[in-house]
């Protein structure tokens, strides 16, 4: 068997900081509810000034209406949040929301990205809301800015400016066999200003035949090392895993080509069951913060929190 390249060495050992370790992780966040269907999570964050902005989705069981809305809340310690403001689902039109982004630009504007699902199909756009704070976000003033077409929907966006360019990996969902539309690659695109996009060809990961992974490979966090870059992916094996993905690492030398390394998830719940949608959050003083959207015995699931220095 060949030796691992260097360049893949290093992304590996950049990444074992954040794997996650869930049985030591503060609960940022409680489920809505108990039972299969009660999650919160799907987060992303942001730290300003010291205190971290966290927008996460809040969703209930399908029978129930499935994703209700984006919560935006803030924290002084990353773990005690105060929720600012709600995003309901049907101020966008939507059937359900999925993972925003949230994020600062350089020139002080808070923007979040919203995953909408367009309502009586399998389909997802991602919409775009502007605000001076994080608490004034006007769904009135929305615009799509990643529309997804007949053959794909796209959604749970991780977005970042690196080095004076806007980064984008999306999840692509094909609407090409009905009642399969589970399946997801990872896409990657670049922009100027962070509403048009230009999409590179093929998609940047995905899925790999007879592993854990096969059925789906949704990039949610992306960390630059150096010369090399490390992702972490949500990963399934079967239809029967969607909402229950476990989380994998994959390392590249491009933002835009990923491979995965390992035959095994690298974070799963304690029981063995869905840890999915891991954020990556720098702090002010260097370091770092981890959430991640976790499964409990009762099959509902939280958003925990783990402090990386």
């Amino acid at each position: 068997m060949p030796d691992t390249p260097a360049s893949t060495k290093q992304a590996i050992q950049a990444g074992q900081r954040f794997i996650p370790h869930p049985a030591a992780a503060k609960v940022a966040i409680v489920a809505p509810g108990a039972g299969e269907g009660f999650w919160n999570g799907a987060s992303s964050a942001f730290e300003h000034d010291g205190i971290i902005y966290l927008a996460y989705r809040n969703r209930l069981p399908i029978a129930m209406g499935r994703g209700q809305g984006i919560i935006i809340a803030k924290s002084n310690d990353g773990e005690h949040f105060e929720t600012i403001q709600i995003i309901d689902k049907s101020s966008m039109n939507a059937e359900s929301l999925e993972r925003p982004t949230l994020l600062r630009t350089p020139e002080g504007a808070w923007r979040l990205y919203l995953s909408c699902a367009t309502t009586s199909t399998k389909h997802w756009r991602v919409e775009l809301l502007e605000a001076e704070t994080p608490d004034k976000f006007d769904p009135t003033s929305r615009s799509v800015v990643m529309p997804g077409d007949d053959n794909w929907a796209v959604k749970d966006t991780v977005i970042t400016r690196h080095n004076g360019i806007w980064h984008c990996w999306a999840t692509f969902h094909p609407l090409d066999i009905p009642e399969h539309e589970d399946r997801m690659v990872s896409g990657y695109a670049t922009s100027t200003d962070g509403q048009e996009w230009s999409w590179a060809d093929g998609n940047c990961l995905e899925p790999r035949a007879n592993t854990w992974d096969q059925r789906g490979a949704r990039i949610t966090a992306v960390h630059f090392a150096g010369q090399t870059i490390v992702a972490f992916y949500d990963g399934r094996s079967s239809a029967d895993e969607n909402y229950e993905e476990r989380t994998g690492i994959a390392t590249g030398t491009s933002p835009d080509h990923f491979e995965s390394v390992g035959d095994q998830p690298v974070g799963q719940s304690p029981q063995g069951q869905g840890l999915r949608y891991l954020d990556i959050v720098p702090l002010h003083d260097g370091g770092f913060r981890t959430y991640y959207e976790v499964a409990t015995v009762d099959g509902s699931h939280e958003l925990r929190t783990e402090l990386i220095k």
